[in-house]
């Protein structure tokens, strides 16, 4: 069973519910330890002392900014949680918007809201309530010694919670060196159709199961391989001046195309489905949304009147 990382509860208006969060990704890594290879046991790091050289106590540990002389500043949990006591337990929705307006990159971790048993229904009449307005929230809130700020949106019936990063946390594509120059350089029509019939040629529906992570899955095979006692043959390295070799881009786009094209044409009937299943798709989801909104517009009017 899944555990839970934080308690608290979301503040909406006067209303609290109480929830829990939970993670809603679990990471596949690899994980390795630090063996010596001398001796095959494995290595501890100790937190020690930088004065004395010898073991601190987990407990005897605090937090510490350090200052130009190199002096620090010592703050504990205590005085982190009296800044703002409210925040620590609350989630504080401020405001929704629409799920358009904020760009990917702000995104961080996904995590679930879970409602305690006798809070459920005030939980499913805020899911309701936002999945009929189609906004989404944006909320404050303290874990873990850190504010963060987060979008909560409703999926299949739950509140789905999704850390973000602040606006000044984001880095300008200006400050990545190897971005200056691009906007002075030219692409011919030519070049831009070709590189458009390349994209169209390998459009398709989004299906996140047929992505695996195959290094992870080559990883776990070679360990039971060597568990097995095979010997391994190591491959020979990339050659790392490869990629600055200077290719015909035309030749190259015309390559792609046709080895796509040829690539499309074994499986047809796959490719002819997907069209139109996609354009009905975009038609059911046009026509509640035009509904919503004349409704919408008709409320707004009527209270105007009545006012």
């Amino acid at each position: 069973m899944a555990r839970p990382i934080w308690s608290g509860s979301i503040s909406f208006g006067l209303v609290n519910i109480p929830v829990k969060l939970f993670s809603a990704v679990r990471r596949k890594n690899v994980r390795f330890n630090q063996i010596d290879s001398k001796t095959g046991s494995r290595v501890k790091q100790k937190r020690v002392s930088a004065a004395t050289g010898e073991e601190v106590e987990y407990d005897d540990i605090v937090k510490g900014f350090e200052l130009p002389s190199g002096e620090y500043v010592t703050i504990d949990e205590d005085e982190l949680a009296s800044l703002d006591p409210d925040a620590v337990k609350t989630i504080d929705l401020e405001e929704f918007v629409d799920l358009v307006d904020i760009d990917p990159i702000f995104y961080d971790s996904a995590y679930y809201l879970a409602p305690s048993p006798d809070t459920q229904k005030p939980y499913k009449l805020l899911v309701s309530a936002m999945e009929e307005s189609g906004k989404v929230g944006i909320a404050r809130f303290v874990m873990r010694t850190k504010q963060y700020l987060a979008a909560i949106r409703p999926v299949d019936g739950r509140l789905l919670l999704s850390t973000m990063v602040y606006a000044d946390e984001l880095v300008a594509s200006e400050d990545v060196d190897l971005f200056h120059g691009i906007d002075d350089i030219e692409v011919s029509d030519k070049e831009i159709e070709m590189a458009r019939q390349l994209i169209s040629s390998l459009e398709a529906d989004f299906q996140p199961e047929k992505h695996t992570d195959t290094y992870r899955l080559a990883v776990i095979d070679m360990i039971d391989r060597k568990i097995a006692g095979e010997e391994m043959v190591m491959a020979a390295p990339a050659d790392e001046d490869a990629g600055g070799s200077v290719v015909d881009l035309m030749a190259a786009l015309e390559a792609s195309v046709a080895e796509a094209k040829k690539a499309r044409s074994r499986h047809p009937t796959a490719a002819a489905k997907k069209k139109p299943a996609a354009k009905k798709k975009a038609a059911a989801k046009k026509k509640p949304a035009a509904k919503k909104k004349a409704a919408a517009k008709k409320k707004s009017a009527a209270k105007k009147k009545a006012s």
